[in-house]
Parts: C-alpha cells; structure tokens; sequence
C-alpha cells in the first residue's frame, strides 16, 4: 500500500484555483479542507507508523477522509460552476 499523502491539490488539480478562492471567502469551505487536512495527516502518520492505530480505526478514517472529499469536491463544483 502507497503512504502517499492525499493533498487536496493533488486529487483535484482541476480545482487548485477555485479551492484557493473558496478557502479564502467560504468559511464553511474552509472548516471542510481544514478538517480534511487534519485528517489526512493523521492518517498519513498512522499509516507510516510515526503514530501507529489499530487497523480498525485506520478503515475508519479512510473512510471519513473519503466522505470529506466526496463532500469537498460536491461543494467546490456547486459552488464554483456559476461563477
């Protein structure tokens, strides 16, 4: 399994520009990348042992982290498309 971290800019490349402008005039945006940031990180440490987790709770956050970007991505394309 890849330890590659999941940065926003690196899944949605398309996105850069309209996720910067977002994060900087959307807080409800920014309370979203923030979390996924957060937990991206931690998953990033659990899965490279610097702060080793139970498997369990390892699928759990995969699990969020996915659903957060699922939700970033719905939000960023509602809110961007008319612009």
């Amino acid at each position: 399994m890849s330890h590659t971290p999941h940065e926003l800019a690196e899944e949605f490349p398309e996105l850069v520009d309209q996720m910067a402008a977002l994060r900087q005039s959307d807080s409800h945006f920014e309370k979203l990348s923030d979390a996924y940031h957060t937990l991206n990180r931690a998953l990033h440490r659990a899965e490279t042992d610097v702060e080793p987790t139970s498997d369990d709770h390892m699928v759990d956050m995969r699990k969020e982290r996915m659903a957060l970007k699922d939700e970033i991505y719905a939000y960023v394309k509602a809110n961007t498309e008319s612009a």
